[in-house]
């Protein structure tokens, strides 16, 4: 893979768009043509998460950037300059603001697929890092940066195996995320069953609430008898995050280290995002910190967000296995006393839940920054089921949660094969097989 050619001798197209007059506030929060920002452009992955809608007459303006099938899209500006991935075809049809590229192959000459495998390895990312930053205060790549850059070229059939390789894994994390999103929207419809309208079985398994179940008042309205409202202080241990220095967190796992947890962690809505912030502390710095170290079933709160655009103060996430993270400031531990009383399945959804997010925030110390305190949380009121409820809620439920942390584990698998293999394949390290017969066997 020694010869290379200019991307802009690839491609029919190279181009950004812009943002529609008026701003944010013209956007839609439904509708039929999607405007996509760079918000939702990571490597390898398009997140619908903040995802806007525009006007017809407003797309008409920006008919120059039409999202097609199979183009790819480069983030140009800003934080997130050089994330890329390819437009899935469920979100058109689409445009992309000023700080997003189209990059459309000519499939004749050029893979879009492994033109994703060239633009995400490790090599080109840091190189476009680097020319990012020359020019000016803020990153940014130019169209013409993006035009010169150097492509390496091998024969349509070799890319194009590359590409499928890439595809298969990528689509396999996509249906992975499909299957999670499912079985978080069925733990969270039947926490309101149960918990929001109190239709839990009672004990002829009818719906409690519809079949005469008694209630009484408390702190939080009406509750089922035998339940009670407590604080959650009362029930948790709480744990404030570490304030690593900067000069001490590494950007590489060297397999001696912690994750360090951080607000990128969490997921807006809540939920854990393992691809948020890559930083890593060795192990031997963290002797004494043992209370940071995360165990399976801990829950992680967002204490922190910006008064602008509060998405994620509140919302918690779940971890799922042991030993692998640090908890870094800004971040709050939560860790039940007696999970018979309070488990973490409740809790998490619970946290989650739009009254218990509202009621915290609203005791947040707002400026600039939105903040919560130690004791806001800890003072928060929660109903607590009697441990009957509580008990077949866990078990129904932690099985659905078992299965998120087994589908989240396997994209970590595909993720690192992916990361590691590639680089390989495209330094010619490693060759992959031609033959379609034996391509089979690397199809997932």
């Amino acid at each position: 893979m020694k010869s290379s050619l200019k991307l802009k001798n690839l491609t029919i197209k190279i181009g950004s768009g812009s943002t529609p007059r008026g701003g944010k506030d013209s956007y839609l929060e439904e509708g039929v043509i999607s405007l996509i920002r760079s918000q939702n452009v990571y490597n390898h992955e398009f997140t619908t998460d903040g995802r806007v809608f525009i006007s017809e007459e407003q797309a008409k303006k920006l008919n120059n950037v039409t999202l097609q099938k199979n183009d790819v899209l480069l983030n140009i500006t800003g934080d997130s300059v050089a994330r890329c991935c390819i437009v899935p075809e469920t979100i058109l049809p689409a445009r992309v603001n000023q700080h997003v590229a189209i990059i459309r192959c000519d499939t004749e000459l050029l893979n879009p697929h492994y033109l994703l495998a060239v633009l995400t390895s490790p090599l080109m990312q840091q190189y476009l890092l680097s020319i990012a930053q020359t020019g000016g205060t803020r990153a940014a790549l130019t169209k013409g940066m993006i035009e010169n850059l150097d492509i390496p070229y091998v024969p349509l059939i070799i890319q194009n195996q590359i590409g499928n390789l890439l595809n298969n894994i990528n689509s396999k994390i996509e249906c992975n995320n499909a299957s999670i999103s499912t079985l978080n929207q069925l733990t969270q419809t039947i926490f309101k069953y149960w918990f929001i309208d109190y239709e839990f079985p009672n004990e002829h398994g009818e719906p409690y609430n519809t079949s005469g179940g008694s209630f009484k008042e408390s702190d939080l309205g009406y509750i089922p008898t035998g339940w009670e409202v407590r604080s959650l202080g009362e029930l948790i241990e709480f744990q404030n995050g570490y304030a690593f220095k900067s000069k001490e967190l590494l950007k590489q796992d060297t397999g001696d280290t912690f994750h360090v947890f951080k607000m990128g962690h969490i997921n807006k809505g809540g939920g854990l995002n393992k691809s948020g912030t890559k930083s890593y502390i060795e192990r031997e710095k963290c002797k004494r910190l043992n209370r940071y170290i995360i165990k399976k079933g801990d829950l992680l709160m967002c204490m922190t967000d910006m008064k602008s655009n509060v998405a994620l103060l509140g919302h918690t996430a779940l971890m799922d296995e042991d030993d692998k993270y640090i908890l870094n400031q800004r971040v709050g531990l939560i860790r039940t006393y007696n999970p018979e009383i309070l488990n973490y399945s409740y809790l998490y959804l619970l946290t989650n839940s739009p009254d218990f997010i509202e009621n915290l925030r609203n005791r947040a110390n707002s400026g600039v920054q939105v903040n919560l305190t130690t004791k806001e949380i800890k003072d928060s009121l929660i109903v607590v089921p009697n441990s009957s409820v509580h008990k077949k809620f866990d078990l129904l439920v932690s099985k659905l949660f078992d299965k998120i942390f087994l589908l989240n584990h396997e994209n970590v698998i595909l993720k690192n094969l992916r990361d590691s293999l590639l680089p390989k394949i495209l330094s010619g390290e490693i060759e992959i097989p031609l033959e379609s017969e034996e391509m089979e066997h690397v199809q997932l």
